[in-house]
């Protein structure tokens, strides 16, 4: 029965954006939720703006830390019954933080360097 059901799940149609099921706000999925909105040039092509993209980025990590809160306290107090889902949400959680201060700490190197280029 369980190798039917694996047999069952392959022959399913992947989903053409990946996206994270835990959180649906990690990544970048390509897909702009409604009330979103993008600039002039951008909307021809559905892009969005550098500040919108951050804001995104930053909404999905705070996302992420919140439900790797509310499980740990699940698991802390007995409530959640399966630990595996703390520990996903705990690693999305550091990676997520892990990739967000890589960013800031290009972005302020390249500021330096552009601040250094006038001397």
């Amino acid at each position: 029965m369980a190798i039917a059901a694996i047999a069952g799940a392959a022959a399913a149609p992947l989903p053409t954006t990946p996206t994270l099921p835990s959180t649906g706000q990690i990544g970048w999925t390509g897909a702009i939720p409604p009330g979103d909105t993008v600039s002039a040039a951008g909307a021809a092509n559905g892009t969005q703006s550098f500040g919108q993209s951050l804001t995104k980025a930053l909404d999905g990590l705070q996302g992420a830390q919140a439900k790797a809160d509310r499980l740990a306290v699940g698991a802390a107090t007995g409530d959640l019954t399966n630990v595996h889902d703390y520990m996903i949400a705990a690693t999305e959680a550091s990676l997520a933080t892990q990739l967000t201060v890589a960013v800031r700490n290009k972005a302020v190197e390249a500021f330096n360097q552009i601040m250094n280029m006038g001397v």
